[in-house]
């Protein structure tokens, strides 16, 4: 029960002191940089109405497909204690070629190319 009371307290007394030195320490002098919302790279004054690049949506479907790559992926070092690895391997193989296709075949019709 000592050891218990102890470490709440020294918690708690930690917690205080950490709230008192982030309400005294900094000192905000927020100008007109800092106000301002960064929205993407473009410039937040003017229209909201702007058309949007084509190549920045690419961009990111292409990350989230080959983030979702690699979360399909991770599980397979584990593939090889099932009964059949070999199952899971020849199905992440599959996995593979199928994104490359998909990567050669984008390549191919230039759909990575930023300059026209």
């Amino acid at each position: 029960m000592n050891l218990l009371l102890t470490v709440i307290l020294i918690s708690t007394a930690l917690c205080v002191i950490l709230v008192m030195v982030s309400f005294c320490l900094p000192l905000l002098t927020p100008d007109h940089e800092k106000l301002s919302p960064y929205e993407c790279g473009f410039d937040p004054i003017g229209s909201a109405r702007l058309p949007f690049s084509l190549r920045f949506f690419l961009v990111a479907i292409l990350f989230l497909l080959f983030d979702l790559e690699i979360a399909l992926l991770l599980p397979l070092p584990w593939g090889d204690q099932l009964t059949s690895p070999t199952t899971t391997f020849s199905w992440t193989a599959g996995v593979l070629v199928l994104l490359t296709l998909g990567l050669v075949y984008e390549w191919v019709q230039g759909g990575l190319e930023w300059a026209e």
